[in-house]
């Protein structure tokens, strides 16, 4: 079985969530970024949009705290379930990095 499970992202921070705390006081936001590029699907170009939902635990967390709406950055993570009763997948970012308009 294949455990591959990394996803990278470049985009614009299209929303951010309010800097909070899980009960084991870890800081932890909820975003949503903005991506927009082409791919080259079946042979044809395609352009491609999509807003992703995302959340940042720790550091990562309070770095996004202190960014503006519209901010562009380059982000990885890994897929994983919403929650235990909704299988919705969230990116939880693991690395953040903001660029200057790519």
């Amino acid at each position: 079985m294949d455990e591959a499970n990394r996803v990278e992202l470049s985009g614009t921070l299209a929303e951010l969530g309010a800097l909070r705390h899980t009960p084991a006081g870890i800081p932890v936001i909820e975003l949503r970024i903005r991506h927009e590029s082409e791919a080259v699907e079946a042979g044809s170009r395609r352009k491609v949009e999509a807003e992703v939902e995302a959340i940042a635990f720790q550091t990562d967390a309070r770095l996004l705290a202190a960014a503006a709406p519209g901010s562009p950055l380059r982000a990885e993570g890994f897929l994983c379930a919403k929650s235990r009763r909704s299988k919705k997948l969230v990116l939880h970012l693991t690395k953040i990095e903001f660029t200057e308009g790519d």
